[in-house]
């Protein structure tokens, strides 16, 4: 059967599902019939986001895992290309239903520092070429350039107003960067907005006293959220000293969790919810969800896991993220938070699914959930989750809630091989 009538037969069985959907109550969370995404490319998929259209964005690895191509699967899935280089992705959460998504992209041209550049952590292999942010809009791929003087710029995130985030370098050589191989950086960087009109762009300031600054998702009220710390290496750690909410252009500190390292939202709804994730006072990264009533709290762990992250929030204020650590298979696994309440996603499948969903990256305002799983040989592909809100608990109703269906082949956790924020949780090493 070609690809295509399979992800029809995919849709058509998700809208069958949601038929039974009612909005999320303030009980129990919902029971899931999972899909399996495969892998369109041949190598590892991370499908992280979908709209409530039901496009779902992310970027799939090409056979081998040594490039990476941004992703749609929208009737099909299919492949956006690249700005002329390598590596493409679509690394964060996107919920415009505009027809929009924002990404990153590699160009052919050699960046003169051989800069990784933040790119680098969300592709498999790095080239040392300019990369570059880049708007989706009616069906081409436009660069999105970087402040003068500057040679990379990176977008996270868009809303319906056509308003696209993330960072750009200048032409100032920043002495907080770490020049060292092969993870280096010179150039400073700041938060910027692309759009309506492409050719816009003006820059966010930093927190008062950081050189350095980045966005990394916007709400259809202009909100912004993002980090601001010092160079480094473009890539989170004390780059994100500050975890940062702009409103009319001002940046408002959002707190943490006891650490001034790894403060990264991640997603914010239309109600100012923010989620993501933060090192906490024992070094190990735990996702959070601020409010403006009650400031950045912790979510809590699953089991004995002891890291995980927020990845997304939709208006109904439903979390996902992955919580790892434990003993669970890959030491990692797939989390919904609602009502106060954390459960591990795998226990609320329903139906002979036999996936095991390692991450959710992505939630749409229906509760349809995207992500990466596993299949019983280790082969990851991409997932997405219907909710089923009049069935029984999953937990209750189904063999997911025990390991043991699984089956998996025996493979180390380390064989997983992410890319963005899931690879430098796993890869980051982790207190004694």
């Amino acid at each position: 059967m070609q690809k295509s009538s399979v992800f029809l037969l995919i849709i058509l069985a998700a809208f069958e599902c949601s038929v039974y959907a009612q909005s999320p109550g303030k009980g129990q969370p919902p029971s899931y019939y999972v899909f399996n995404l495969g892998a369109p490319l041949g190598g590892n998929p991370e499908p992280v986001g979908i709209n409530d259209l039901g496009w779902i964005s992310g970027g799939a690895n090409l056979a081998g895992n040594t490039a990476v191509s941004a992703e749609l699967w929208v009737g099909a899935p299919f492949s956006l290309g690249t700005l002329g280089g390598l590596n493409s992705n679509i690394a964060w959460p996107n919920h415009s239903t505009m027809g929009e998504v924002a990404g990153i992209a590699e160009t052919a041209q050699a960046n003169p520092y051989h800069e990784s550049w933040s790119c680098s952590a969300f592709f498999p292999s790095i080239t040392g070429d300019i990369c570059l942010g880049f708007a989706w809009r009616n069906g081409a791929m436009t660069a999105l350039p970087p402040f003068p003087g500057g040679y990379d710029s990176y977008a996270s995130g868009v809303n319906n107003r056509g308003q696209i985030v993330g960072w750009a370098e200048n032409g100032v050589l920043d002495p907080t960067c770490n020049n060292a191989p092969p993870v280096n950086q010179y150039l400073q960087f700041e938060a910027a907005i692309w759009g309506p009109k492409l050719t816009e762009m003006r820059q966010l300031p930093p927190y008062p006293g950081d050189p350095d600054s980045a966005a990394t998702a916007i709400n259809d009220l202009g909100q912004v959220i993002g980090i601001s710390g010092i160079c480094e290496n473009a890539v989170g750690d004390q780059s994100a000293t500050h975890a940062l909410l702009w409103e009319n252009g001002q940046p408002i500190n959002l707190g943490n969790l006891g650490a001034n390292a790894w403060n990264t939202p991640i997603s914010l709804n239309d109600h100012g919810q923010i989620v993501g994730f933060a090192n906490n006072t024992s070094g190990n990264s735990q996702g959070f969800l601020w409010t403006k009533a009650n400031g950045m709290q912790p979510l809590p762990y699953i089991g004995d896991d002891d890291a995980g992250a927020a990845y997304d929030i939709n208006q109904e204020g439903q979390i996902v993220g992955v919580s790892n650590g434990g003993t669970e298979p890959y030491a990692t696994r797939a989390f919904i938070y609602q009502n106060g309440m954390m459960t591990d996603l795998n226990t609320l499948v329903i139906g002979d699914s036999p996936l095991y969903l390692l991450l959710a990256q992505g939630i749409n305002d229906s509760g349809e959930i995207v992500g990466t799983a596993a299949e019983p040989d280790g082969q990851q592909v991409g997932f997405l989750a219907v909710p089923v809100y009049g069935a029984p608990n999953g937990a209750n109703a189904s063999h997911a809630s025990s390991t043991d269906f699984f089956r998996f082949a025996a493979r180390s956790h380390t064989s997983l091989q992410f890319t963005g924020f899931p690879r430098l949780l796993q890869e980051r090493p982790q207190p004694k």
